[in-house]
């Protein structure tokens, strides 16, 4: 367990989401330079602090941790995703699901 491949996922996952780095420090409760530390590695953190990471971002704290994938694409992480689009993409990803969709059912 690398702090800087753990800072990068957190970072990846922060960015998806369509969080800043204030915005991301201002809902976990810590300071946008702490946020910047450990996102490059610098600094660890408390498992408080990564408790809130992980149900802010929609993830489980393994993930976060290991990079393990078992639940990484959770349902309320796409919602997370999708609530942030305009109508507009949301209409756009529903045709595309629904094309998925009918070419899956072939």
């Amino acid at each position: 367990m690398s702090d800087i491949r753990v800072g990068e996922r957190i970072r990846e996952l922060r960015e998806v989401q369509n969080y800043t780095r204030e915005a991301f420090a201002e809902k976990i409760d810590i300071s946008a330079k702490f946020l910047y530390e450990i996102e490059t590695g610098k600094k660890g953190f408390s498992a408080d602090t990564l408790s809130r990471i992980s149900v802010a971002l929609s993830v489980s704290c393994d993930y976060i941790m290991f990079g393990d994938e078992t639940g990484h694409f959770t349902s309320e992480k796409i919602m997370c995703v999708l609530e942030a689009l305009k109508p507009a993409q949301v209409c756009q990803i529903q045709n595309i699901l629904k094309i998925l969709y009918e070419m899956c059912d072939q």
